[in-house]
């Protein structure tokens, strides 16, 4: 509307001009070179702006004729410009459609046509990708890498590539890289951060956490927690080699993350042998408040070394009464007085569980009923039930259980993946098999012995391979033929080595019962599986400490 006003004010004032000029024509006289012209004002004007005008048209030819080869290779560019991006645009939609034919193609013209353009370096290499050619992909990933405006990208592909092919060290190196060079990215602060948890470097990742907190790649509260677990992992790397160090490492983590229970129980441990009970047990019951775990029950019962087994039970039903409405604290109750033969208190902090018992509840009931009664039977019953009741809380991490926390997840190598819930349930009921006498007899034996060494006063006696035979009916004498055995639950005195050996088959793809049962805890060892992360008994790839051992590894690389 603005702009209508001031045309019309113009125009307006254009007219007023003409007709004031027109009411006062006048005469005007030009002599030069002995020419006399006479004309009108209206005239000169008219004349006068012919001539600009055709002045400006007359420089704006000359001034195209002279810049005429530099606009014809503008126009040159400007089309070549579009046919490449034309080209680029096509290959990375084909390469999104996974048509490799297409990106094939598409890749040949951008390059042909635009060489040196970033894009053009990013569609080749992604055409490489996606038809398998990794020698091409890194090729085009290290061009990226030496540009200074594409060394970002190009190191993010030669990571990928890395890690896709198991090559740790190369992996870290481009990690390392990217992580130096200015604000760090994301993906080179996690990797670098994840990369040195796999090797064992916590003061490596601890620099690393810190340098993602300075980069805003965390917030505050995840670094803290984070900080907390590596300090953690270092101090228990420390602690079999020195105390001294671990100690204060410990309590450090504790103060970042009160209720990380591995942390908790590190620290009350290594206080505990210092002779520091009373902040030893502020901390464990600190942590037991907010998450009851059967290591903080064991730390706490053993605080003092050289107490009785009636002393540790009284010290656990203190902690009991920090959460008296958990599972874990009837556990542990249960455990201490099954120690001290306290077996009335071990059943009256179980009876609210024997409904829908835990299997830790169940073998923990086994242990009593042959410990106070020596009655088998009762025991095989309990433990029978204990093969198909519910799961207890474990350390669990990527689809993995472990029997202890570990920093890092072997799978993903995720920084504190590990949760103390129940595992996910199989889907695959347990197959059966026919075990032979002497396998029955080592296995009851064995289940005697550990009951016996908890108890602290039964005697094992040995038990007869006919005995067991004659006992349990899933047991195969060596003359009998083989007949197969059901998976289903067995009744009151059934052998629970039976039901063990009837479980084997199944324990290879179902994990097995993880936490503290006393000592007589199901343990399962976590295997790696990513070739970046390592089990902490694995000694893992050789990687460099330094990160200009990093840089060295990977300016050869790319040369």
């Amino acid at each position: 509307m603005i702009r209508v006003l001031i045309f019309l004010i113009f125009v307006s004032l254009a007219a007023l001009g003409a007709a004031w000029l027109a009411d006062r024509p006048g005469d005007v006289v030009i002599t030069w070179f002995g020419y006399r012209i006479e004309t009108s004002v209206m005239v000169l004007i008219a004349v006068t702006a012919v001539l600009m005008v055709l002045s400006v048209l007359l420089w704006t030819l000359l001034r195209t004729i002279l810049n005429s080869p530099y606009l014809l290779s503008r126009f040159i560019r400007n089309r070549r410009g579009a046919r490449g991006y034309q080209a680029i645009s096509k290959g990375l939609i084909a390469v999104g459609a996974g048509d490799v034919r297409l990106a094939r193609k598409f890749a040949a013209e951008a390059r042909r046509i635009a060489a040196g353009e970033p894009l053009a370096l990013l569609l080749a290499a992604q055409t490489a990708q996606l038809s398998g050619d990794r020698s091409a992909a890194d090729a085009a990933f290290r061009a990226m890498a030496r540009r200074p405006d594409t060394k970002l990208l190009g190191l993010h592909g030669l990571f990928v590539e890395a890690r896709r092919r198991g090559d740790a060290r190369t992996a870290r190196a481009c990690a390392e890289e990217a992580a130096s060079n200015g604000p760090t990215p994301g993906w080179a602060g996690q990797a670098v951060l994840e990369l040195r948890c796999a090797a064992g470097d916590w003061v490596g990742a601890l620099e690393a956490l810190e340098r993602n907190y300075r980069s805003g790649l965390i917030n505050k509260a995840i670094y803290w927690r984070h900080r907390a677990v590596l300090l953690n992992a270092q101090a228990s790397a420390a602690d079999e080699s020195d105390r001294n160090r671990a100690r204060p490492l410990a309590l450090d983590a504790v103060k970042l993350a009160p209720t990380l229970v591995p942390a908790a129980a590190l620290a009350g441990r290594l206080l505990a042998e210092s002779g520091e009970l009373r902040k030893a047990s502020r901390i464990i019951e600190r942590a037991w408040r907010d998450s009851p775990h059967p290591d903080l029950a064991d730390a706490f019962a053993h605080l003092r070394i050289g107490d009785s087994a009636r002393e540790r039970l009284a010290r656990v039903q203190s902690l009991a009464q920090k959460a008296p409405n958990h599972v874990e604290s009837a556990l542990a109750v249960a455990r201490a007085a099954i120690d001290a033969q306290e077996f009335s208190t071990a059943r009256t902090v179980l009876a609210p569980h024997l409904r829908t018992p835990t299997q830790r509840v169940a073998v923990l009931m086994a242990e009593l009923e042959e410990a106070e009664h020596g009655d088998e039977g009762r025991a095989r019953e309990w433990m029978a039930r204990a093969v198909n009741a519910q799961r207890d809380p474990a350390w669990t991490a990527d689809g993995i259980v472990s029997d202890r926390w570990l920093p890092v997840s072997p799978v993903s190598g995720r920084l504190d993946a590990f949760e103390w819930r129940v595992p996910v349930a199989e889907l695959a009921a347990p197959q059966s098999r026919a075990i032979t006498t002497d396998e029955s007899s080592a296995l009851i034996a064995s289940r005697a012995s550990a009951v016996a060494a908890d108890a602290g006063e039964l005697m094992v006696e040995d038990i007869k391979p006919d005995d067991a035979a004659a006992a349990n009916p899933l047991v195969q004498r060596p003359d009998a033929a083989a007949r197969p055995v059901t998976g289903e639950m067995p009744q009151a005195g059934a052998q629970p080595a039976a039901m063990e050996a009837a479980d084997a088959a199944g324990r290879a793809s179902r994990p097995q019962p993880a936490g503290n049962t006393g000592r007589g805890r199901a343990r399962r060892m976590v295997e790696p599986i990513s070739p970046l992360v390592r089990a902490p008994d694995d000694p893992g790839p050789e990687l460099p400490a330094e990160p200009a051992a990093d840089r060295r590894h990977l300016q050869d690389f790319l040369k």
